[in-house]
Parts: C-alpha cells; structure tokens; sequence
C-alpha cells in the first residue's frame, strides 16, 4: 500500500503544494523562498528518508510569518494522510541528537492525539538567512506541525549557544524521530488497546 500524499492550500497568504512520499529514500526539492527554512524542511526529508517536494510562494513583502505557518500546516496534514489507518507502525520514538555544542531530545507518538511540548530557550540572535528567518518561529512551525499531524510532540534543549544549530538539530531530531515512529513493524496490527488511532 502506497503511503504517500499530495496537498495544496491556496489563501489570499500563500499558495502552497506538498509532496510526500513515507517511503521514499530522502530525495527533497523544497522552495519556500525562505533560505533557512528550506534548510530545516530539506532535513525532516533527508533524515526522515522521505521524498518531499515543497513548493511554497507567500507575501514575503509582509513577513515571513504566513508562509512558515502554512507550510507547516500542509505538511502535517500530507504527513497524517500519508500514514492512513497508521496499521503495523511503531507508532512511538525518541532520542538526543547533536549538532556540534547543540544537544536536542525529540521524543513523539503518532497518537491522533495533538499535544506539544517545547522546552527550547534559544539564546538571543539575530534573523537568519535573506528573507530573514526569525528564530522564535522554529515554535510554531513545529507545533503547527504536530497540530496538523495528529502528533504527541516533545522537544526539550539539553545544551547549546548556537541558535542555528539548537534549531537543527531540532529538526533533524523530529525527522529521525518521525522515520523511526513510521517504520512498519507489524503489518497486520494496529499499535494501540483500542483498536484504532
């Protein structure tokens, strides 16, 4: 069974079309007109070893706000179509992944339940990239995520001083998270006692 979706939201914002392929082999083509945030969306395909096509076009002219938001809101509900009825899944993963003096903790359950938890203080710093990223959006866009997912999410800052790499290694930690949490373990099986996620 193939788990794979396509998605499109077009507002007076932004006009956004995801491609998702959960089993793909990390192969990404990503345009947001955000460097720094096709950066971040590049690692959750890569590490996650899914084959993602994102292409994003927003006000950028306003903020980068909108086109952060609704990107991230397309993808999670791609993710959660992707995964389907979720039978055979591990369903839960976690881990500590560093980047350098960064080190993240990623923990998250494909629930059908959105929760999320972000236990990141980022040190001052100024916006990254030209359309400028601001930092404090790495927030929204993982809650953004997880809301639009279906997905328990936890992400807790264990050290760090390096914004960029405190908010890589998050991503980096959701995609290895997310490809473990995908991986089939029981084909026939739903993990869950009620029968159902």
């Amino acid at each position: 069974m193939s788990r794979t979706s396509t998605k499109s939201r077009s507002t007076k914002e932004t006009a956004i079309d995801i491609s998702l392929d959960l089993d793909g082999s990390g192969t990404t083509d990503i345009s947001t007109g955000i460097p720094f945030y096709d950066h971040m969306l590049d690692q959750i395909g890569r590490h996650g070893g899914f084959d993602l096509t994102i292409k994003a076009e927003g006000d950028l002219h306003i903020d980068t706000h909108h086109t952060v938001e609704d990107t991230a809101i397309v993808l999670g509900e791609a993710f959660a179509e992707a995964l389907g009825d979720k039978a055979g899944v591990r369903r839960f993963a976690s881990g500590l992944y560093p980047l350098d003096e960064a080190l993240v903790e990623v923990a998250l359950d494909l629930s059908g339940r959105p929760f999320f938890v972000w236990n990141v203080e980022l040190p001052e710093s100024i916006p990254l990239g030209d359309p400028a990223f601001d930092p404090s959006l790495a927030e929204h866009i993982m809650q953004s995520f997880a809301t639009a997912a279906g997905i328990t999410l936890h992400v807790s800052l264990k050290d760090g001083r390096n914004v960029h790499h405190i908010i890589e290694a998050s991503f980096k930690g959701l995609a290895r998270c997310l490809r473990d949490a995908v991986r089939i373990d029981d084909p026939g099986g739903i993990p869950s006692t009620k029968g159902q996620l």
